[in-house]
């Protein structure tokens, strides 16, 4: 049986978006007997890999993030002459396809590929209208949700919580492209007026400008706190002991993984009102959304106010996770792109 070479960015341990959709993946492959190798750009340098996936000689190379991973993918796949897949994340789509200096990297490597994998139709169709080229090679496989390993968080241990408290967690890198600053000015009135409001961020610094100022703006504000990052095996514990997931990203690459996992684990979600996320999020069905800093202190307090909104919302959206987005889904659409281009691969 052939073999595939998957470039990231990132891999486990890391908790980066990345690097818990290949983890993903990459299980699903294990699970199948389908023989793989990834490769972490963050830990090799480009010479030492090039060198480490010719040997290991794969039918096809998939990279995820097509700024970071394709170029190299690309000239591993013209030289070693097997097909390439490019799966798009937020940032390449939404960002570094239209970024002066990024996006004829992006262009390129995206005209070179076999196939492109999107998460969402909305990003495939930004993609097209950008490179009407490569409409045809466009392939929309949704995320899933793995949460089989569960370590218990110990959330006592590093923040202690009164009786009664709401916890809203923002479970995200911080860097500019979350937003993380903005709950904090949006929800300084509403934690005033409700006690019981408690806001978690946890996530690795991602942007040290954007890390530095939420620890200033945070010293003020007692009802919030950082905790840094946490290992992907402990999130499902986590995302249980909050009642409310919070996303509020500028854009997402069809669908975020944080808010995925906290639907699956029938959590209210309340989001900005961004293409990403209403992919997922009904407003008033499968939870919240919000345009601008007074809508999300609006909805922050209706869900403080009514627990039953946040039973209803959590058990809507944890229906449609389990209906739409299984493991196997995302996993046999990925096998499908292999086979079109590597036929030998899962026969």
């Amino acid at each position: 049986m052939s073999r595939v070479a998957l470039l990231t960015p990132f891999a486990v341990p890391s908790v980066r978006g990345n690097a818990v959709t290949v983890e993903r993946i990459v299980s699903g492959l294990r699970e199948h007997g389908i023989p793989h190798r990834v490769w972490d750009l963050s830990a090799a340098g480009d010479a030492v890999m090039e060198h480490e996936v010719e040997k290991y000689r794969p039918a096809l190379v998939h990279a995820f993030h097509a700024f970071r991973a394709g170029p190299l993918a690309l000239r591993l796949a013209r030289r070693t002459e097997i097909p390439l897949i490019v799966t798009l994340t937020g940032t390449d789509a939404n960002h570094d396809l239209f970024d002066p200096e990024r996006a004829v990297v992006v262009r390129r490597v995206l005209e070179g590929a076999a196939a492109i994998t999107a998460f969402h139709e909305s990003i495939a169709a930004r993609v097209a209208a950008a490179l009407p080229d490569v409409r045809d090679r466009l392939v929309i496989v949704p995320q899933a949700v793995r949460l089989e390993q569960r370590e218990t968080f110990d959330l006592e241990a590093r923040w202690p919580l009164p009786h009664g408290r709401v916890l809203f967690l923002m479970a995200a890198g911080i860097r500019m492209v979350k937003q993380p600053l903005l709950p904090l000015h949006a929800l300084d009135a509403v934690a005033r007026a409700h006690p019981s409001l408690r806001l978690l961020y946890a996530g690795p610094v991602l942007d040290a400008g954007e890390g530095e100022a939420l620890t200033r703006a945070l010293r003020d504000r007692p009802w919030a706190r950082y905790i840094g990052a946490v290992p992907h095996a402990q999130m499902a514990s986590l995302i249980s002991q909050a009642d409310v997931a919070l996303n509020s990203s500028i854009s997402e690459g069809g669908m975020a993984n944080s808010v995925l996992e906290a639907l699956s684990l029938g959590r209210a979600v309340l989001a900005s009102d961004i293409e990403g996320n209403r992919t997922l999020i009904e407003h008033g069905v499968t939870g919240l959304l919000f345009r601008e800093a007074a809508d999300l202190a609006a909805g922050a307090a209706r869900l403080l106010g009514d627990p039953a909104l946040r039973s209803r919302l959590g058990a809507a959206g944890r229906a449609l996770v389990e209906r739409l987005y299984p493991p196997q889904r995302e996993l046999e659409g990925y096998l499908g792109v292999y086979r079109r281009h590597a036929p030998v691969v899962a026969a």
